[in-house]
């Protein structure tokens, strides 16, 4: 007891002020407060501080470096035993009046000038009084998220303010509440100051002063006199008498006059006057920074046409000093501010401006409508918007000037009829109030045209009532919740024009008795029936309906726009076809099963959007039309017209992806082409190289993409004759090459080709605008690259060519590409570990389409820390790609972090957003990201218990699973057209909505990591779910924005079931939404998934039967080992990292091999079974049938083909020349952006067991299913391993130890070969591999991994042959392999197929490394 009320008595005030970090920027964070090591801690005697308030002694001094404060540096053990006793206790960051400092370059010293910070321990219920008087100050001020500064009310509670605050953005828990609260990182999001931070520049543009030498004249009669000198608004006042205002001021109106330097005085300048009676003052300044200080700002003033005075933004409390002098201000901008009502500057003295006639008063918190300016008769313009009003006093009826009144973003609900009686009030803003009808007042405003009320609470509206407002003729309700608009008057509604009903919940609409309507929105609505009048419709909108028709009478021959998409319409109306002047069409996303003759035959169509529909055939061409745009992906078109493109001689856009055509017409009859078509898109078609062809007369082609059609080559002489072509998509053919007639297209600034069997790197680097070159997962195995590259190459993609080797000089000439994606070698430490990483593994594309900058990054960890897990995410920072890389570089270590705190998904996943959130410090102020973080791990913390996906997303980042072959969404989109709930959130927190739809006008996402100073309306708080896995969940999907805006979730999920290798089915997937229209940048992520029933990968029971029937057919895919523990996983996005004292070849030869423990089954139907980690088995020698399928492989999953992932790193250099052999990883020597995929081929092999088969037999097997075999091996990626050109021994037990003792194999135990490769020397392996010694390779950062060919296989030296054999004469059965179909059949030694008697008959399976040549 005395303990509590000690602690609850008033702490002795005594503290030692440290310089604490605010200045330097951490990663990224901003200004987070940090302190050095504490120096001292106690309580000297003084004068008592007020209840609950303990203020800490603290001497934090800065080292240099910037340090993170965390609670244990910050608090003594009595501190943390006080805040342990309360959740309502914490602590609240004071920092004084400095403001931090910029970062500056060089060593920092302690003496740079930081904010001094005071670390004061409180409770909720301590008021700034208390605080104020305790600290003796006479005030605190609140800065949030870096930007306006207010002064506290004396009764507001600041340690209550930071909890809600942290309560707002997503934290439950009140520990963590007031652990957060005492963060340091919080102080870019939430500041406290016991004084006003001074602003020098803001100082500068709100009022300059200051004693100089005067001189009144252009004369020299007038003599120079030192007099007090102000330059306050518009205007410049000069004192009569030397520092004192209390005499005659001169008033120099500055608008429209003139200032000039005075060149023959030092530090003169001349003001002058607009007017006939111009009148001119020289002042003479004392230093060359006041002179240009007093230039710039009068220069500002002088420029302008009206007598403006901009103050907004500046955390203003009463107007500046002396600007009421300036009487001629007309226009008087004090947008987000804190003006106060009363004071000698308030607004009740704002009626001294005789002349104002425009007044911003939005976002000043003043929540009572301000009367004093209805006292300015002048006034024509007053915005009131966001203010809190909840009234409008009846003495608004004085401004009878009053044209325009806004008053968005209130609390409204009524108007006073004094309203009404402001005759020339033309414009009335009521937008985001509570108005639940339209206000009667507004009938007798009779100028007024518009009536805007979006966002407020109508739900039904009559248009009998807008008769009685015969001058509204434009409507705007949308965000209403309006569910029914009655028409029970046959009396025409003439006057109104404009009507918009966006986002509502209308089922049925009938405006037919609108007679004069030109523009309906009803976009995002329930219609399932809308009738209009057509006599003056120019413009319709009604996408995202369920309209099945639209009834319009009578035929709108005044229509232009048409925008019908994601209906269900199954055929156009006769009046579509009737239109006259029809321009742009939009029936997209629709059920169309054709489109009807007359519309294509229209003279005035432009533009025609047809996609996603279920065409069969086009209508025939009957003469030459103006189409300009078509767009038909999507369809069931298997031809086009055979004169389509000789009568559509305007054609610019075509897009025909996505269907089934399998040639395309001539383009015309003659040689002479007439084409003026520009972009052609035809991926995912059936064309074959014959249709090139037919493009050769479309010499005004700019963009081409043919991707994944049937092309077996590309004709050379076709190609060349394109010269200005700029773009060109052939991924995901057959090519073998691309002509060299490339050359010849010297506009040609992006080539992509990946998922080709393209040997010979095409020749575009003499391009002179060559940006972006994409060949990956191809079959390059070198690259003639010329004496210099151009300087315009940005990107290039050489991932997924396994045979590839690259030259140390080659990387040279690389070094300044921006982007540059090399596979990665294996790590050295891969064979080391356990086969883990099997379960899953994961692919990924970035592409950035016609931006100039890639603003979406991935996080991709195929082991996250020390267990089987996995963590995932994508980070789409629309238009900033800080915020992204950020996420991807910190994500990562937040979630590890706080699984270490909480282990309820919904918990952790919530605190990981929420801590990067905080992260992102001053980054995150302004700019912000959307976010989806996919977290693979055991329900529980036992390892046999089942996997779970844990999906947490912010923005529209999504994420689908496919299960079954379906797909299954685990995301919520947080968009505001697209989340009811969202909307009606950020609606009740009174955020502005624009007309697109965006929060503020600035982002259509309502929750987002970043964009702290849209908070409370955009929120960090991320949707959570957790779905258990199955044995039909095949693998997951993560993409961005424009990756789920062009494809479907269905179609997303056959593109991947169809490619298989994830990698490759991330880049189709991009290269799908690029060619459906895709132009931002678009992301994707696959992440194959290998678990089973029981969540691990081991197989299930077959029978004897199912193992004969695949023994002839069936090689044996082996999964690729894991990293070692303490390395990153080498599939990695961002964790992947070589080891910096690791050579080039050491990096890329390592080979290793795991085996179980298993003893063999005895018998001829013995069925070894496929084990994973999580359920090992009991035997020596892992064994298995030829028909069993390893981890990672089973028939309905992924074959990895080459695995990738992309490591990217951009902001480190690791300072070494170009002659280290072990750079780190990502940089090349001049640090530039080196993006390295990781490669790890997983080889597998067989062996036979069983009773040896005579020679014939053997020969008869191998030539019946050579053929079948071949393609088998080729199509797995597999190595079948035969004696051919000797042997792959496999030895079990007892032979390794003889072995070692050979003098010739011993040294093949636990030491490095010359080829960089390492045999392990523990006894516990049961397969030993020994590798033909290479050269080492001697230069290069990184060497790709080559595919093996069949023939080359590991094998013995020659050397080392006889010894091996002589020790396992006699000792062991070695039963070798079929052998590779290329190479006949040969002469066996009878000793290598001697069984033993009495060992059982075996099966072995071995994992097995590509080694780097």
């Amino acid at each position: 007891m005395k303990d509590e009320e000690k602690a609850a008595r008033p702490a002795q005030s005594a503290e030692a002020e440290g310089k604490s970090g605010a200045g330097a920027e951490d990663g990224g964070r901003g200004c987070a407060a940090a302190a050095g090591p504490k120096t001292g801690l106690g309580e000297t005697s003084g004068a008592r501080g007020v209840s609950g308030i303990r203020v800490l002694k603290r001497n934090m001094k800065r080292n240099g470096s910037r340090g993170c404060v965390t609670r244990k540096t910050r608090f003594g053990s009595r501190e943390r035993d006080w805040l342990k006793g309360d959740a309502l206790r914490g602590c609240v960051c004071l920092y004084g009046a400095t403001e931090p400092q910029a970062p500056v370059p060089g060593p920092q010293t302690t003496s740079t000038s930081q904010p001094d910070l005071k670390l004061v321990l409180c409770s909720t219920s301590t008021s700034v009084e208390e605080l104020c008087a305790q600290r003796g100050v006479q005030s605190l001020y609140l800065q949030l998220h870096g930007d306006l500064i207010r002064r506290l009310d004396s009764s507001e509670r600041p340690l209550q303010m930071v909890y809600d605050y942290l309560t707002t953005m997503g934290y439950d828990d009140p520990l963590r509440v007031q652990q957060e609260a005492a963060n340091s990182d919080l102080s870019c999001m939430i500041r406290f100051y016991t004084e006003r931070p001074l602003n020098a520049d803001q100082q500068e543009r709100t009022l300059l002063k200051g004693v100089f030498s005067v001189r009144k004249g252009k004369t020299q009669l007038h003599k120079w006199a030192e007099r007090q000198v102000i330059l306050c608004g518009t205007c410049l006042i000069v004192a009569s008498v030397k520092d004192s205002l209390t005499g005659k001021m001169h008033i120099l109106p500055l608008v429209g006059g003139k200032v000039e330097e005075v060149k023959r005085r030092q530090h003169c300048l001349m003001f002058s006057s607009a007017g006939p009676q111009v009148q001119t003052y020289y002042v003479n300044f004392d230093t060359l920074a006041e002179h240009q200080r007093w230039y710039r700002q009068a220069s500002k003033v002088v420029s302008q046409t009206i007598s403006l005075v901009d103050l907004s933004c500046y955390s203003l409390e009463e107007m500046p000093e002396y600007l009421f002098y300036s009487q001629d201000v007309t226009h008087l901008n004090l947008r987000h501010n804190f003006m106060s009502l009363e004071g000698p500057r308030g607004l009740c003295n704002f009626n001294r401006f005789s002349q104002l006639k425009s007044l911003n008063l939005s976002h000043n918190r003043l929540g009572v409508f301000p009367e004093t300016v209805c006292e300015i008769q002048t006034l024509s313009e007053l915005n009131l918007s966001c203010n809190g009003l909840s009234s409008i006093p009846p003495c608004i009826g004085n401004l009878q000037s009053l044209q325009t009144l806004c008053l968005d973003g209130n609390h409204l609900n009524s108007l006073p009829e004094e309203l009404g009686g402001l005759s020339q009030l033309c414009s009335l803003g009521l937008s985001f109030n509570n108005f639940t009808i339209i206000p009667a007042v507004l009938e007798r405003l009779v100028a007024m045209d518009k009536l805007a009320m979006a966002g407020n609470g109508v739900e039904v509206l009559e248009l009998s009532s807008l008769l009685r407002m015969g001058h509204i003729k434009s409507i705007d309700l949308r965000l209403n919740g309006l569910h029914c608009v009655k028409s029970e008057t046959l009396e025409p509604v003439k006057q109104l024009t404009h009507l918009d009903l966006r986002d509502n919940r209308l089922t049925s609409l009938d405006l037919s008795a609108a007679c004069n309507l030109e523009t309906l929105h009803c976009q995002r609505n329930q219609l399932g029936v809308l009738s209009l009048s057509g006599f003056t419709l120019r413009t319709l909108h009604a996408n995202n309906n369920r309209l099945a028709t639209v009834n319009i009478y009578p035929v709108p021959n005044q229509l232009t726009v048409m925008d019908m998409s994601w209906n269900l319409l199954e055929y156009l109306p006769d009046w579509v076809c009737d239109s006259r002047k029809i321009e742009v069409l939009d029936v997209s996303h629709n059920l169309l099963l054709e489109l009807p003759a007359r519309l294509l035959s229209g003279l005035s169509l432009r533009k025609l959007l047809a996609g996603n529909n279920a065409l069969q055939r086009l209508p025939d061409l009957l003469d030459h039309i103006p189409l300009e745009t078509l767009d038909l992906q999507h369809n069931r078109l298997g031809e086009l017209p055979e004169s389509f493109f000789y009568k559509a001689l305007n054609l610019k856009y075509l897009n025909v992806s996505a269907n089934a055509l399998e040639t395309i017409p001539l383009c015309s009859h003659s040689e002479e082409s007439l084409s003026t078509l520009q972009e052609l898109y035809l991926t995912g078609n059936n064309l074959n190289e014959n249709c090139v062809a037919l493009l050769v007369g479309h010499q005004n082609l700019r963009v081409l993409h043919m991707a994944y059609n049937q092309l077996l080559s590309f004709p050379a002489s076709k190609l060349s004759k394109l010269e200005l072509l700029e773009e060109l998509n052939l991924s995901g053919n057959k090519l073998k090459t691309i002509p060299s007639t490339v050359s010849s297209c010297k506009k040609l600034h992006t080539l992509i080709a990946h998922s080709n069997h393209i040997s010979v790197f095409p020749e575009v680097l003499n391009l002179p605008e060559i940006k972006l070159v994409d060949v990956s997962c191809n079959e390059l195995t070198e690259i003639l690259l010329p004496d210099s590259l151009p300087a315009t190459l940005q990107e290039l993609d050489l991932t997924g060519n396994s045979s590839l080797m690259l030259e140390h000089k080659t990387l040279n000439l690389f070094s300044h590409i921006t982007t540059l994606k090399l596979d990665q070698k294996p790590s050295p430490n891969a064979g080391d570990s356990q086969s883990i990483s099997t379960l899953w593994d994961h692919g990924y594309a970035e592409m950035s389409g016609q931006r100039n900058k890639l603003c979406v990054s991935v996080l991709a960890v195929d082991r996250f820390g020390d267990s089987m897990e996995a963590a995932y995410g994508i980070f789409d920072g629309d238009r900033n790609e800080e915020v992204p890389r950020l996420l991807q570089c910190t994500m990562g270590d937040v979630l590890a972090e706080e699984i270490q705190h909480s282990s309820i998904d919904n918990v952790y996943m919530c605190n990981t957003f929420l801590t990067s959130h905080r992260k992102l410090g001053m980054a995150g102020q302004k700019l912000g990201a959307s976010a989806l973080l996919c977290y693979i791990h055991h329900e529980s913390s036992e390892l046999g218990s089942y996997f779970s996906l844990t999906v947490a997303n912010v923005g529209t980042c999504q994420a689908v699973l496919c299960r079954d072959g379906q797909p299954l969404v685990l995301s919520k989109v947080f968009s505001l057209e697209q989340s009811f709930e969202e909307m009606e959130r950020v609606k009740t927190a009174k955020a502005i909505i624009t007309e697109d739809n965006k929060v503020s006008g600035v982002t259509c996402c309502s929750r987002l990591l970043g964009c702290s100073y849209l908070s409370p309306w955009v929120l960090p708080k991320p949707w959570v779910r957790t779905e258990p896995q199955c044995s039909q969940d095949e693998f997951l999907i993560l993409g961005n924005r424009a990756l789920f805006q062009r494809l479907s979730y269905q179609e997303a999920v056959k593109t991947v079931l169809a490619v298989r290798d994830p990698r490759a089915a991330a880049k189709k997937l991009c290269t799908l939404a690029q060619s459906y229209g895709c132009r931002d940048n678009v992301g994707a992520v696959v992440v194959a998934l290998h678990t089973g029933e029981d969540s691990c990968t081991c197989e299930p029971p077959l029978t004897s039967v199912e193992v004969r029937g695949m023994l002839a057919s069936t090689t044996v895919p082996i999964c690729m080992p894991p990293v070692d523990p303490a390395t990153p996983s080498s599939s990695s996005g961002i964790a992947s990292e070589f080891n910096s004292e690791t050579s080039a070849s050491e990096v890329g030869s390592e080979a290793g091999s795991t085996a179980s423990d298993e003893h063999p089954s005895s018998g001829p139907n013995a069925r070894p079974e496929r084990r994973c980690s999580l359920h090992p088995g009991a035997t020596i020698c892992n064994t298995g049938g030829p028909g069993i399928l390893a981890p990672g492989a089973h028939p309905t999953l992924f074959q990895r083909q080459p695995s990738s992932a992309t490591f990217s790193s951009n902001q480190s250099d690791n300072g070494l020349d170009s002659d280290d052999e072990a750079p780190l990883e990502g940089v090349i020597s001049n640090g530039s952006k080196l993006e390295v995929e990781v490669d790890i081929h997983c080889c597998a092999f067989q062996l036979r067991s069983g009773p040896p088969d005579s020679p014939k037999e053997l020969d008869l097997r191998h030539d019946s299913r050579s053929s079948d075999y071949n393609s088998k091996v080729r199509r797995q990626n597999s190595v079948v391993v035969s004696a051919t050109n000797g042997c792959l021994l496999a030895v079990c037990g007892r032979e390794i130890s003889d072995l070692k003792k050979s003098p010739s194999t011993s040294s093949l135990f636990g030491k490095k070969l010359s080829n960089g490769s390492v045999v392990a020397p523990e006894d516990s392996h049961n397969i030993i591999e020994v590798a033909l010694e290479a050269p080492k390779k001697k230069s290069g950062y990184f060497a790709a991994p080559a595919q093996q060919d069949p023939e080359d296989q590991l094998v013995v030296p020659p050397s080392l042959e006889q010894d091996v054999r002589e020790q396992l004469r006699g000792q062991s059965p070695v039963v070798p392999g079929p052998p590779p179909p290329s190479t006949p059949p040969i002469n066996r030694d009878p000793t290598w197929e001697h069984t033993q008697p009495g060992l059982p008959h075996t099966t072995f399976q071995q994992e097995v490394y590509d080694t780097a040549l």
